[in-house]
């Protein structure tokens, strides 16, 4: 693959700080034209293309379907990348709360057409049992991995995605990738969703998964300082680009 790369950052409102670090600071750093799309799930519903429900108990939403606590707008609606690409080529997905401190074009060389998703394997634990803003921690298989994707929108298997699939599948089939076998599952290196306490090695692109800057109690964490400085950067940044 060469020239430009489709990217799609997950939108949350009460992360539109985060969103906006994260887009800038992967623009900026960028040395291929990037086409960068905010994930709405108020659009996507108004498209028909996300129908599931949730109820909310003590604060936090809870998935109708699996009857499970999540914690963002788009926990569910990331799978629905090879859809919106019409199952064509290779597209990027990231969670709002990274910060990129490096070129995306290097992941190119990463690409493999053997492959159907390309993700950090790291094995992530996690210690707490809440996070960002008090929503509950969810354990399960491959925990983080479908925070970074590359998806090969085009692999056979991508099939399994449909909307449907999406819209009625269980958390933990989406997130635990139940859907591929092992071998369609490609790697990138864990520098690319760094975790503090979980990654080794200088990040490539900071995964302030438990909690980021912009939330109280989280001003201290590894790579605050390089957040708050993007951030400023960030308040002259051009918009998203609607998805």
């Amino acid at each position: 693959m060469t020239g430009s790369l489709p990217v799609f950052i997950g939108f949350d409102a009460r992360e539109a700080p985060a969103f906006d670090v994260c887009r800038h600071s992967l623009l900026r750093h960028a040395s291929i034209p990037l086409h960068v799309q905010a994930l709405r799930q108020a659009d996507l519903r108004a498209q028909g293309l996300y129908a599931r429900r949730a109820v909310e108990r003590d604060g936090q939403q809870v998935d109708e379907l699996d009857g499970r606590p999540f914690a963002t707008e788009f926990s569910f609606t990331r799978f629905l990348v090879p859809a919106l690409r019409q199952y064509e080529g290779w597209a990027l997905f990231c969670d709002c709360d990274f910060l990129f401190l490096a070129d995306v074009a290097e992941l190119l060389a990463l690409l493999d057409d053997t492959k159907a998703v390309l993700v950090c394997q790291q094995h992530h634990v996690p210690a707490e049992l809440r996070k960002m803003d008090g929503r509950a921690q969810q354990p399960y298989r491959r925990k983080n991995w479908s925070s970074f994707m590359l998806l090969n929108c085009g692999h056979p298997d991508m099939r399994c995605l449909t909307v449907g699939a999406v819209n009625t599948k269980p958390g933990w089939w989406l997130h635990g990738f139940e859907w591929l076998d092992s071998p369609g599952i490609g790697a990138v290196p864990p520098v690319w969703n760094w975790i503090e306490g979980v990654t080794s090695g200088a990040a490539k692109a900071v995964h302030f998964t438990a909690g980021g800057p912009w939330f109280p109690g989280y001003t201290e964490v590894a790579y605050a300082r390089e957040w708050r400085d993007e951030h400023v950067r960030a308040q002259g940044g051009p918009r998203e680009e609607a998805a």
